[in-house]
């Protein structure tokens, strides 16, 4: 009985975490003012040898993000294959003068 009560514990944790997962998911996650769900939009701009000029839409996502915040993820923007030079270099490329904390440019 030990462990079919530990085996029904366990799935029942996993259901609760998978609950918790939808929720949050569906009230639009963000990370330094950029909604996760839209970080795709400026991944051309920042990856890839030659990466094409951002997209409108990328730009009106660099124009809210909390430039200071991100610069605390700089180190980990390599792991997502994201050049991290280019990403703080979209605000320039956007035409928005944003200021950008002195150890996250070029």
């Amino acid at each position: 009985m030990g462990k079919v009560s530990e085996k029904l514990m366990v799935y029942c944790l996993v259901a609760i975490f998978v609950v918790i997962a939808m929720v949050e998911g569906a009230k639009g996650a963000t990370i330094c003012n950029i909604p996760l769900s839209r970080l795709n939009l400026c991944r051309p701009a920042v990856t890839g040898r030659y990466p094409p000029p951002p997209t409108k839409k990328c730009c009106l996502l660099i124009k809210h993000a909390d430039l200071n915040c991100l610069c605390k993820f700089k180190d980990a923007l390599p792991a997502f294959n994201i050049n991290p030079s280019r990403a703080f270099a979209l605000p320039k490329k956007c035409k928005y003068n944003l200021h950008i904390p002195p150890k996250c440019r070029g």
